[in-house]
Parts: C-alpha cells; structure tokens; sequence
C-alpha cells in the first residue's frame, strides 16, 4: 500500500526524535571523555567516543537521505598511520580533535534535539491534535453552566460546538499533513549545514580522487607503451637485426638470398615504423601539437568507421595537456559509440564559453549508456576529472547517446 506523501511525512520524523536522544547521550560522553584527557584516562575514551560521534553523526545523514531526499557526503577524511601503544593513542586524540568535521559533528548534535526535534514533531503534532478535534462529535461530554471543554478557540458545550471543532480539526490535520514535507526539507537542510563536508574538505577529497586516479592512469598508460613497444616495434627490430646479421653472411656466397632478405627487411622496418607512429599518435598525436585540437578531431572523423560531422568553433588554443584530454575523451567517446551504440550518424560539437572547453558528442544510436556499468564512460570522467573536467551523460534506451564534456582552461 502506497502511502500518501504527508503521512509518510508525518511518519518519517519520529525516528528523528529517538536519533535526537542518542545524540545528547553521546555529546555528553564525548565531552566527558575530553574533560578526562588531562589525567589521561580521556586519551583512552576519545578515540572510541568520537567513532560513537561520526556513527551518530552518520546515522543523521542517513535520517536527511531518508526523511528529507538529501544526500549528505561523509566530510573525514582518511585516517593517517599511528605509531603503536600509548604515543599512538595520543596521536589519534590529537588528530580527532584537530579535525573540523569532529565540531561540526558536535555542533549539529547541540542543534538537533531542539531545532531538529521541533521540525519533526510539529506535523506530529499537528496531525494527531487535528483528529482530538475531528472526533470531538464522539467523545465531547455536555458541560454545566460554570465548565467547559475546549478545542484550540472553540468552547465545546453542545453538539454543534462539537462539529465545529471537528471541522478545525479537519483542517489541523491537513495542515500537518501539508507542512510535513516541508519540515523533511528544512530538516535535510539544516543537517547539510553542518555535516556536509565544507569546501575545503570537499576539494581536497576531490584532488586527492583526482590525483591518485591521474597516477594510476599514467601507470596503466606506461605499461601499455612498455608492452606495445616490447611484442611490437621490439620484436620486428630484433629480427631485423637477425635477417642484417644473415645477409653479412650470405653475402660472399648467395647475392640473390641477400636480395630477398633486404626486400623482406625493408617491409619488416616500414611496418616497425608503422607501429611506433601509432604508438605515438596513442600518447600525443603529432597532428594535435601541429594544428591543435579542432584538426586533430577532424582527422578522428576521418580515421572513424562512423559517419562523423564536426563542428568546431575554437577562437584559440587550450594548453596542451587540456587539449589532449579533450582529444582522447573524443576518441573514446567514438570508440564507445562504434562498439555498443551502432549509430547511423554522430555529430561532435567543439567551443570555448565562459572560461570552459566544452565537447558534445551527439550519436543515434541504442543509447542506454550508464558510466556505472562500464568502464570506457567512467575512463573519460577520470581523464576529465584530472584537470577539474566534467562528463554529463544523456542516453535513454533506443534514444541515442549525448555526452557532453567540459574543461576550465583559458586559451592562447
């Protein structure tokens, strides 16, 4: 049974008020764990308190998820290497209580039971003093001359006093019903005002994202060139040195083998060039640093199996590594589409707006695209996101694909 929006409203900010308890239990004992750091006992309990604080802390986030549809990211950042027995407690105190998030933690803890609780109880309240009154017809008694009950104005001395409370609490109760959801988003505001990472913390979890993904790329993108180089252009100028070191041999005794092992070693070296031009068109295309990115796509569209539109509008040039990673997210991008989309047409769309370098790539194709469920798309975010980059990806099913890329940059 699907309830109604209100009710579950009104329902779903009952647990607030028991998290609300927990959390003044738990304030308290972290505060008298503190207290205790002097004769320390504290450097013992600090530790275990605050991992009671961030649990509570994390449970409210959860509350804001649930109650009020807002999603609250987790703002510790990870734990350091502590050295061992009591000197490493010392540092792991040291570090709890250094660390903003652990206040900021404490300070929604001080807020929540009041403004918190008074924003979930209110449609609670509401709700249920609305149906005291919607029964009043029910459970009124007549009243003597010197008494009286009373619904919130209305003195209830006979039948129709009755209904007319009964009508007031009609209206409570839709009342509460109606601020309800609006209490969730107030609620869920509230606690991202406090536990939601700050912006600082916010970007050095973002760089630190960013930069381990950059190494591991660059790692994965080394030992790519270290295997092509090895079972390719390697393999083909070892041989060619074997078929040299035969033709030094045969050349007194048989001219015509001679002849016929140069003509091979010829081949072998035009395609060991070969290879080691696409080796570096792989790691910075020549035509990118000759006649920058809007060619460089181009010449992408003229290489691809797909029929490739290009739009380009570049008034200058980005620096280099930008234009290399919008380079390489293009390329993906149609390597994607010719895999999994089978797209009749795809237009790439390139300009520079407001500070940003901005790429759409346009197929329609299956659609469906979903960067959880693969790698290539989340490729394209780490290789976006290394330089402040963001990949929007638009695709319902049988509908084609839009992604759409942008880079900060100034260009030249």
């Amino acid at each position: 049974m699907k309830l109604n929006p209100g009710v579950r409203a009104v329902a779903g900010g009952l647990p607030v008020v028991g998290l609300a308890l927990a959390e003044v239990v738990v304030f308290s004992l972290f505060l008298t764990g503190v207290s205790l750091i002097g004769i320390g006992i504290g450097v013992l309990l600090v530790p275990v308190l605050a991992a009671a604080v961030r649990a509570t802390a994390d449970a409210s986030r959860g509350m804001a998820r649930k109650w009020g549809g807002v999603e609250i990211a987790s703002p510790y950042p990870p734990e350091p290497a502590f050295s061992p027995g009591l000197k490493g407690r010392w540092e792991h105190t040291q570090w709890i209580l250094s660390d903003p998030a652990t206040w900021r933690d404490l300070t929604w803890m001080l807020i929540n039971p009041l403004a918190g609780v008074t924003l979930a109880l209110l449609p609670v309240t509401l709700v249920v003093g609305g149906l005291g009154g919607v029964l009043m017809p029910l459970i009124y008694e007549p009243i003597s001359d010197n008494g009286g009950n009373w619904y919130l104005w209305v003195e209830i001395t006979d039948l129709s006093s009755a209904w007319y409370a009964s009508a007031l609490g009609v209206l409570t109760v839709v009342g509460g019903l109606l601020v309800a959801p609006a209490a969730q988003r107030w609620y869920a505001g509230l606690a991202g005002t406090f536990l939601a990472p700050t912006r600082t913390a916010e970007r050095m979890r973002h760089l630190t994202e960013t930069r381990t993904d950059a190494v591991n790329t660059s790692a994965a993108e080394l030992r790519r060139i270290e295997r092509d180089l090895h079972d390719g252009a390697q393999a083909r100028l070892v041989a060619l040195g074997m078929n040299l070191s035969v033709a030094e041999r045969l050349l007194a005794k048989d001219p015509e083998a001679v002849r016929n092992i140069l003509a091979d070693t010829r081949k072998a070296s035009a395609a060991a060039l070969t290879e080691l031009r696409d080796l570096v068109r792989g790691i910075h295309p020549p035509v990118l640093a000759d006649r920058g990115l809007a060619d460089a796509v181009r010449a992408l569209a003229l290489d691809s199996p797909l029929d490739v539109t290009v739009n380009a509008d570049l008034p200058g040039r980005a620096e280099a590594p930008v234009e290399s990673a919008m380079y390489f997210a293009v390329a993906e991008s149609l390597t994607n589409a010719a895999k999994h989309a089978s797209p009749t047409h795809v237009t790439i769309d390139l300009w520079y707006e407001d500070g940003v370098l901005r790429g759409q790539i346009a197929d329609d194709g299956n659609g469906g695209a979903d960067p959880s469920r693969g790698t290539g798309l989340r490729g394209i975010e780490r290789r976006l996101a290394a330089f402040d980059g963001v990949l929007a990806v638009h695709s319902k099913a049988g509908a084609g694909t839009t992604l759409t890329m942008e880079l900060p940059c100034e260009l030249s």
